[in-house]
């Protein structure tokens, strides 16, 4: 069991996308998504730049994985595809991405990742693709602007932080995932607890 960290630069409710009682992370995070396996544990943190970097956005313990070809057809994720004409949790949807008919390259839905008038993004799909795996979870809290402090044994934990710079951590011994593990089977709250941070700045 490992625990990969990363700041959660951008909270939007899509990278990671804890609605509809699953929490996935099918975009952004590329090394994550390519190494991380089931029972490992992903913890997102909040930023310096946002007044938030002591503050956690969301845990997920990885219960299965897919490919993109499997989650934009599996039934359970059809309403995880973005809807911008819906709701903010519909609209931020993150099941954005299948094959091009020439099953090579890849088309990507009007969404977050896309241009402003709805065009592709080359940029984004180049990034979010070259790791053809979405992570999912149904044990997990995210609780977006309104975490919980980070416990001070997880800020130095033997010489050891927690939260990551830029990129991800996540080399870290076995006592320090299994006693993160341990507080929050303890916390008691799971699933989607709190607004994004950044819808705030949305209309």
């Amino acid at each position: 069991m490992r625990l990969f960290s990363h700041r959660v630069a951008r909270d939007y409710g899509f990278a990671p996308n804890p609605f509809f009682n699953i929490c996935t992370l099918a975009t952004c995070k590329p090394e994550i998504r390519r190494v991380a396996r089931v029972g490992d544990w992903v913890v997102g943190t909040g930023t310096a730049e946002r007044k938030r970097a002591d503050y956690l956005v969301y845990s997920m313990k990885v219960g299965e994985t897919m490919s993109y070809d499997e989650y934009w057809s599996d039934g359970r994720f059809q309403q995880k595809k973005p809807n911008l004409r819906g709701s903010k949790k519909q609209a931020f949807g993150d099941n954005i991405y299948s094959r091009a008919p020439d099953g090579n390259n890849w088309h990507q839905l009007n969404s977050h990742h896309s241009f402003m008038n709805g065009a592709p993004n080359p940029a984004n799909i180049a990034n979010d693709t070259q790791t053809n795996r979405v992570l999912i979870g149904t044990e997990f809290a995210y609780w977006g602007g309104s975490g919980p402090l980070i416990p001070a044994k997880f800020r130095n934990f033997n010489g050891l932080d927690i939260c990551a710079g830029r990129g991800h951590k996540s080399i870290f011994p076995e006592e320090l995932v299994m006693a993160f593990a341990d507080w929050f089977q303890k916390q008691g709250d799971r699933g989607y607890l709190g607004k994004p941070l950044d819808w705030a700045r949305t209309p």
